[in-house]
């Protein structure tokens, strides 16, 4: 709460907003006593922030934590917590791959015959960003045609 600047009411409507599955305070206090659960919701703290790159902020919202308590989970569960820059590091690589299949999809639909603005409409991107995507990809790019009249050529004196 404090870290976003967001009321407690605003910060529960927002996460209900979005579906988020919160527990009840009857439900946390059974956790807490619980060993076993609180054992559950290390492991699958542990799980979000190695297999998925999650954050500590992303975690202390999964768990309905503060990021001490989300820090303190993923340690008991064998984590190491990551510097900023590894986690940055991770999720720059994920987009990366990301972009290289989006690229790839691209110059399959480009090489079939479409036209570079449908492709921009088609996947909500600029048509600059399509261009560059399709160079990334190494497409070989159809000559541009020109659109308006044909022109006379220039008489030379």
């Amino acid at each position: 709460m404090a870290a976003s600047g967001l009321s407690y009411g605003t910060l529960l409507n927002r996460l209900r907003e979005a579906g988020t599955v919160m527990r009840t305070s009857w439900q946390t206090r059974r956790m807490r006593a619980d060993p076993e659960a609180r054992r559950r919701l290390a492991a699958h703290l542990r799980t979000l922030y190695e297999k998925h790159g999650a954050t500590l902020t992303e975690l202390a919202s999964a768990a309905g934590e503060t990021r001490t308590v989300a820090r303190g989970l993923l340690i008991e569960a064998g984590g190491t917590v990551r510097t900023t820059q590894q986690t940055l590091q991770i999720r720059f690589a994920a987009r990366t791959a990301e972009r290289q299949k989006l690229a790839q999809s691209l110059r399959t639909k480009y090489e079939a015959g479409a036209t570079v603005p449908e492709l921009a409409q088609e996947c909500r991107y600029s048509v600059g960003t399509v261009y560059r995507l399709l160079h990334q990809a190494g497409t070989p790019m159809r000559p541009q045609h020109s659109h308006g009249p044909a022109r006379a050529p220039r008489k030379r004196s």
